[in-house]
């Protein structure tokens, strides 16, 4: 990695969704995989301003939908890096709602992006990542134990293909 620094803020990509009866499921409430598309742009744009250089999603991890999203809700997705390697970055995104009759507000969904930088070696070298908030804090503490768990992931996942059915 470089010496150059920045904030988990300068990488902050925000978005608003309004939902539509279009986003909804079976169940009156926002399809997850409408959510993962709005995930992974939201959470490009963070790694794009982290990075300045092309990369691509590698993977999402710990999708946690933990509240729905339904009609009459706003969706708000804010996404920021909490973390470099030599090619990689991880991006938190978390899913805001807001119930647009009431004003309550509440989080719908959290995960983790990991997306990998095509150059290799990364040029220039992946900036440091440095958090300011409590919540930046506490979210970027975990950085190195999520770093060996998807190692630990992608050493299982190269076994199971060796064992997956191609018929």
């Amino acid at each position: 990695m470089s010496e150059r620094q920045l904030t988990c803020h300068d990488t902050l990509s925000i978005t608003n969704h309004r939902v539509f009866s279009s986003d909804l499921n079976e169940h009156d409430t926002v399809f997850g995989g409408r959510i993962l598309s709005m995930v992974d742009d939201t959470s490009s744009i963070a790694a794009s301003r982290a990075v300045r250089q092309v990369q691509v999603t590698a993977t999402m991890d710990h999708m946690n939908f933990i509240a729905p999203f339904a009609m009459q809700d706003a969706m708000v997705i804010e996404s920021y890096v909490t973390g470099t390697s030599h090619r990689s970055l991880e991006v938190f995104v978390k899913g805001l709602g807001e119930h647009l009759l009431t004003g309550e507000r509440f989080v719908g969904f959290t995960c983790f992006v990991t997306f990998v930088v095509l150059a290799n070696p990364a040029n220039p070298a992946l900036p440091k990542i440095i958090p300011e908030t409590d919540e930046e804090k506490f979210i970027c503490s975990g950085y190195a134990d999520r770093i060996a768990q998807r190692k630990l992931d992608r050493d299982y996942q190269k076994q199971l293909s060796k064992h997956l059915n191609l018929d």
